[in-house]
């Protein structure tokens, strides 16, 4: 996690500092009871850690997502930690399990975790300059090299659920909002895909799913440490997709071209990429159906092409 790629102000030592949450995990939580009481909880919690592991917390960082809390901390030793608190959220529910199976490699290691209160204390990545600092194609090659070291296979009876049970859920929160779709027949094509693509899956690995240059930092230990990974087991051509997303404009410049070097670079193949991220485009849920930049995409790479 970033020591300095997001404000945050210095370390107060002996004392929990002034609990905010930021504007996006705000509204986030009103979606949800389950979130609010969560976010209720929060500074019960955030006090209940600093004791239980003799923490100096500071302010949270700014800029850290919409599903946690995480601010720097320092530990009874003076060394340099991250705390984050999660709440309740379908995708992360495995995240402390994949640091601790991954153990370091090529992630950030996890130093201690209380899963009933969905919190880790993690290591501090310093620099902590983000990948996305980069330009994108150099992001392309680093994502390439740490995506060979996330895909292992998980030993019998490992908690991680199978990538299809996300994309089933995704499946389902779309099809709920059906009369919001402006364009149906391209929707209905991209859960078909979906479908096809979970139950046609190469051998599975377990996948980071949130593998994108903002969530690679620059660190000491090595020089770039995955973050905030999102632990399912499946087809590791899905782990290409988050980042094609995030580059927007080479994506919607040359699609097919984009997906076919980027492929390349993290060694799967071509088409099963193309063909997640044309089910993503088009069917994965979304706010609003009706203002939706990424359909003439979709439509450039859908499987009829």
């Amino acid at each position: 996690m970033s020591g300095n790629t997001k404000r945050s102000s210095k370390i107060f030592r002996h004392r929990t500092p002034m609990f905010t949450v930021s504007a996006r995990v705000l509204e986030y939580c009103q979606r949800s009871p389950d979130r609010m009481a969560w976010l209720a909880r929060l500074p019960h919690a955030i006090a209940q850690l600093e004791e239980r592991w003799q923490l100096s917390i500071g302010e949270r960082f700014d800029g850290e997502g919409d599903a946690s809390w995480v601010a720097p901390a320092v530990r009874r030793d003076g060394s340099p930690g991250v705390l984050k608190l999660s709440m309740p959220h379908m995708e992360a529910e495995h995240e402390a399990d994949g640091l601790r199976f991954w153990n370091g490699d090529p992630t950030v290691r996890l130093l201690e975790a209380d899963d009933s209160l969905g919190a880790m204390l993690l290591e501090r990545c310093e620099p902590g300059t983000p990948l996305r600092e980069l330009p994108e194609l150099e992001q392309d090659i680093v994502l390439g090299e740490l995506s060979e070291r996330l895909w292992k296979t998980p030993p019998a009876g490992h908690p991680f659920r199978a990538l299809s049970s996300m994309i089933e859920q995704w499946i389902g929160e779309t099809l709920a909002h059906r009369a919001e779709w402006a364009d149906e027949a391209l929707v209905r094509e991209g859960i078909e895909e979906f479908r096809e693509l979970v139950n046609s899956e190469p051998a599975a690995v377990l996948l980071a799913t949130d593998l994108h240059a903002g969530n690679v930092l620059r660190a000491r230990r090595e020089p770039w440490l995955v973050i905030d990974p999102k632990p399912f087991v499946g087809d590791p051509a899905y782990d290409a997709t988050q980042h094609l997303l995030n580059c927007h404009r080479r994506v919607g410049f040359d699609p097919l071209g984009t997906v076919a070097r980027y492929a390349d670079h993290m060694n799967v193949d071509a088409d099963r990429v193309r063909r997640w991220l044309f089910a993503r485009l088009s069917a994965q849920p979304r706010e609003d159906w009706t203002k939706d930049r990424w359909l003439g995409v979709a439509r450039a790479i859908a499987r009829t092409v």
